[in-house]
């Protein structure tokens, strides 16, 4: 049995925040202040500089997914990285999309040359990474991941996996501290890719 990556697609494989933003500038006259951190302070209308409600918030992901998919771009490195790991691991793609959008998905990481599983998910990913690991069966498994929720998450309901934090937007990287609950934090795929393939290989969690 090979060894197993379980991988986030938004800022990990694909930028995300970088196209938002320009869809709520051009669409929705708001402003997308990624050095706030959280969704819900970065989201500010236009002239008054209110933050977005919480409701409103959920409303306007809704509306760019699936619709603006098509506006992502690739993360450098990615596509090269995950097909080295895959000669030596099955890939799991792990998205917190509704599951509508999983079609969506499977086809536009496919137009980026990346094909792999696809799963859906909402809220933390612990319990769907557990039951990954459990049906795959492998010897080892990485979790990449740009949120650190998502990390303490697997630590609690899988915590044999090695963790690995990424956040690929370099505009947003400077204002994520590092998860604590993850083993490593890398944001480019060509250190990354070295550090994985060497957690698959049998390496201790550094």
């Amino acid at each position: 049995m090979r060894p197993l990556m379980i991988c986030d697609c938004d800022e990990v494989l694909l930028h995300m925040v970088r196209h938002f933003g320009a869809w709520l500038d051009e669409e929705h006259d708001i402003d997308f202040l990624v050095e706030q951190g959280s969704f819900e302070q970065a989201m500010r209308r236009r002239p008054s500089g209110d933050p977005v409600a919480r409701e409103e918030m959920w409303a306007l992901l809704s509306g760019f997914f699936p619709a603006q998919m098509d506006r992502q771009t690739l993360v450098p490195h990615a596509r090269e990285a995950l097909g080295a790991i895959a000669e030596v691991a099955d890939i799991v793609v792990l998205t917190n999309l509704q599951d509508h959008c999983r079609d969506h998905r499977i086809e536009q990481l496919a137009a980026h040359g990346i094909r792999h599983r696809v799963e859906c998910n909402q809220g933390g990913k612990g319990d769907p990474v557990a039951r990954l690991v459990a049906e795959h069966g492998g010897p080892v498994t990485v979790f990449v991941d740009d949120l650190a929720v998502h990390h303490s998450s697997v630590a609690e309901h899988a915590p044999g996996v090695h963790r690995l934090h990424m956040v690929s937007e370099p505009d947003l990287a400077p204002h994520i501290a590092p998860a604590p609950d993850a083993h490593a934090r890398i944001d480019d795929w060509r250190a990354a890719q070295k550090w994985i393939l060497a957690r698959l290989s049998g390496a201790p969690a550094e």
